[in-house]
């Protein structure tokens, strides 16, 4: 097996694991809040810290691979998430269960942007296809831990499940260390190369993913609300309902990496705004299957921003992709935090059902900047 193949893989693993990064929390959110008796608003602060820990990543990583290469980021990365995975199962203090969850985003954010820059530095062709099925593994990790503690809490404590996985990360690190990975690009590469960074393509990209990212987390977070307050379904149901959203964009990004591999990537960027809109536009409706469908059509329609966005971005920056997916991903996660906490506005003082009116807002967003994003591509086309 070539060293490419043995990379390809290894930033898999590392998908595999942010995908669980991101949803444990959730899963044991009960859990915690019963083990520190813990309020709304106390539980609340908790979870407020991932996104800081992921932000904080995504900033770190793209100057040091850029600089350093790859390895010792993607070592560091396991070595801060298994820190993370065995303080949240452990922890007896609730300051010690900050810091753990801190360093459980902080190694989550630099597993996240590193990997998907290694995948882009390793494809000639096919930065997207590739990517999408980079992407498959988050997905698989998502869908998987709630499944394990579903599956094995009858017969172990979360605490013993949780600190399980975490010996995943030093495994992963461990296979880490054995691999050789691309080196930096450049010594002389300067340290913040403006012209770049600031350039009008780039930043489209970044705020368009700042729509995509953020329409993810409101869909996540607030769609079991939003379909029990508008008795569409029960609880229960709305959880199956949106792990079939998550199941929609796996099967989507899969069809990315494969029949889809030569479609245009903007034509296909299209294709999945599109089918966001209809799948906002099912769910807006009463019947529970409809509803229901409508949450894995838009879950395929979001599918394409980040493997699409950053093949991209990859393609037209390939001497600073470090530095370039660093502030996609801050831009994007920014995104993410901000429109859920306003969401949680809207939902307070208004109505949930508004849930698809910001989602609406957002998709257009996403166009907008897509007819940007070609205008700018053309452009630079054009001046060559």
């Amino acid at each position: 097996m070539n060293s490419r193949t043995l990379n390809f893989i290894a930033a898999c693993a590392g998908m595999l694991l942010f995908g669980v990064t991101l949803i444990t929390l959730g899963a044991i959110a009960i859990d915690l809040a019963n083990r520190f008796s813990l309020s709304e608003k106390e539980s609340g602060e908790l979870f407020s810290i991932l996104p800081i820990g992921i932000i904080a990543g995504s900033f770190i990583f793209g100057p040091v691979i850029d600089k350093y290469g790859y390895k010792a980021i993607l070592i560091t990365a396991c070595l801060s998430m298994f820190a993370g995975f065995q303080g949240i199962a452990w922890s007896e203090e609730v300051s010690w269960l900050k810091w753990s969850i801190f360093f459980f985003g902080l190694g989550g954010g630099i597993i996240n942007g590193s990997t998907n820059a290694l995948v882009a530095d390793l494809s000639t062709t096919h930065k997207g296809a590739n990517l999408s099925i980079l992407g498959i593994f988050f997905g698989l990790g998502a869908l998987g831990m709630p499944l394990l503690l579903g599956l094995l809490q009858g017969k172990f404590s979360w605490e013993f499940i949780v600190s399980s996985v975490g010996w995943l990360t030093l495994a992963i690190a461990l296979f880490y260390s054995f691999l050789s990975f691309p080196k930096g690009k450049t010594a002389s590469q300067e340290t913040f190369p403006r012209k770049q960074l600031l350039s009008p393509l780039l930043l489209c990209i970044a705020f368009m993913l700042f729509f995509q990212s953020s329409l993810e987390a409101i869909i996540n977070n607030w769609t079991t609300l939003y379909l029990e307050k508008r008795n569409i379904m029960d609880e229960q149901s709305a959880k199956y309902a949106l792990s079939l959203h998550i199941l929609g964009m796996v099967i989507m990004r899969l069809l990315m990496g494969t029949l889809f591999r030569n479609t245009a990537p903007l034509k296909l960027m299209l294709w999945c705004i599109l089918l966001i809109y209809t799948g906002v536009l099912l769910m807006e409706s009463a019947d529970s299957s409809i509803a229901t469908t409508g949450l894995f059509i838009s879950g395929a329609g979001l599918a394409g921003g980040f493997p699409i966005m950053l093949g991209v971005a990859g393609e037209k920056f390939p001497s600073i992709s470090g530095k370039a997916f660093s502030l996609i991903f801050v831009v994007s996660l920014v995104g993410n935090t901000l429109v859920n906490y306003m969401m949680g506005i809207v939902a307070e003082k208004y109505h949930i059902s508004h849930l698809t009116t910001v989602s609406y807002i957002e998709a257009s967003g996403m166009l907008i900047l897509l007819g940007l994003i070609f205008f700018n591509i053309i452009k630079t086309y054009q001046n060559k």
